[in-house]
């Protein structure tokens, strides 16, 4: 009996034996798992869990941390800047004022006499009417990135920054072949005059600066007969573009820019201006980039070499301080995000 109780004594002490070397061999080839797997499941807790919704003040206009629209942050910007106004032309006549479409006829003098609404009617039916303008709402947040042209660009590897945004804007001879890694490769719209045009892929919106009547008539030639191939140059006659993405940016919306943006400086605004006034219309966030002289105080092309720097600023047309100026003002006063 006694032998019996020993050997069933001996069993468990072996049995006993046998799991602790086990026990010790599985914490060998997994070091600390015990001591580490709260720590390690509340780190996957930590990396699962979506950061927390910055919380947007009642009545806020957008989606965004910070809106565009949002009133009572900058008295400076709330004075200048008017909803109301509306970014481009649709088919009706009444979207031109008459006192803003007599001023917008004599930046530009063109020879032909015709009836400014009537080639407006005209010019709609070659292109598409865009859908109507639609303002900031709270579950929106729009962000776009308005691309200049200015050697500023080279170097400054912010191609997939540029293309993270909803919209990217670019404007005139704007290439972005060759130079990706510094100004992406996205557009959505393209902002461009009969002088500057380009031809552009399918899905990419023109956007049509008219700075004379003799532009509205070219955008319809240009889209379909290809018969106008002058203006006060010789003129690209036919582009590639798609008739439903047009926009033609409202004659009423240069001069207020003119009057409440640039303050009559210059005699009418660039198009790299009114490019960075209409995206605060139609965007609930905007960063800007490409603006400017490059660091060695040269103002230039990205895609090309520095042969006739500052001659913007020399032209008399438009006013490249004052509008630096008013640019610099809009980034510290947070309506846009200038990258320089």
């Amino acid at each position: 009996m006694n032998c019996r109780r020993k050997a069933c004594l001996c069993a468990l002490l072996c049995g006993a034996l046998f799991l602790m070397l086990v026990t010790h061999g599985r914490q060998k080839w997994t070091p600390g798992l015990q001591r580490l797997a709260p720590a390690a499941r509340g780190q996957a807790r930590n990396q699962t869990r979506a950061p927390p919704a910055r919380s947007r003040p009642p009545g806020a206009p957008c989606g965004c941390p910070s809106c565009v629209s949002e009133r009572g942050r900058s008295p400076w910007f709330d004075q200048r800047f008017d909803a109301r106004q509306l970014p481009f032309l649709a088919a009706q006549n009444g979207s031109v004022p008459p006192s803003a479409l007599q001023w917008w006829l004599a930046l530009q003098r063109s020879s032909d006499a015709q009836e400014p609404y009537q080639v407006i009617q005209k010019m709609f039916q070659v292109v598409s009417e865009p859908p109507p303008h639609k303002p900031a709402v709270p579950a929106r947040c729009r962000r776009c990135a308005v691309v200049g042209n200015s050697g500023n660009l080279r170097g400054s590897h912010n191609g997939p920054l540029v293309d993270s945004h909803d919209a990217v804007i670019r404007m005139n001879k704007a290439t972005t072949l060759g130079f990706e890694a510094d100004v992406g490769n996205r557009t959505t719209h393209h902002f461009m005059y009969p002088e500057s045009a380009v031809d552009l892929p399918p899905g990419v919106w023109l956007v049509l600066l008219p700075f004379k009547l003799r532009d509205l008539q070219w955008l319809a030639s240009a889209l379909s007969t290809g018969e106008i191939k002058t203006t006060y140059m010789r003129v690209k006659e036919r582009v590639q573009a798609d008739k439903d993405k047009v926009i033609v940016v409202n004659p009423a919306f240069f001069k207020y820019t003119h009057d409440s943006w640039t303050e009559h400086h210059g005699r009418y605004p660039s198009t790299g201006m009114l490019a960075i006034i209409f995206a605060l219309h139609i965007c609930d966030e905007v960063s800007v980039f490409g603006y400017g002289a490059d660091p060695q105080g040269n103002w230039h092309h990205y895609w090309e070499d520095n042969k006739y720097a500052g001659a913007f600023r020399k032209t008399g047309v438009h006013n490249a301080d004052f509008e630096t100026h008013i640019i610099l003002k809009l980034h510290s006063e947070g309506k846009i995000k200038l990258h320089r």
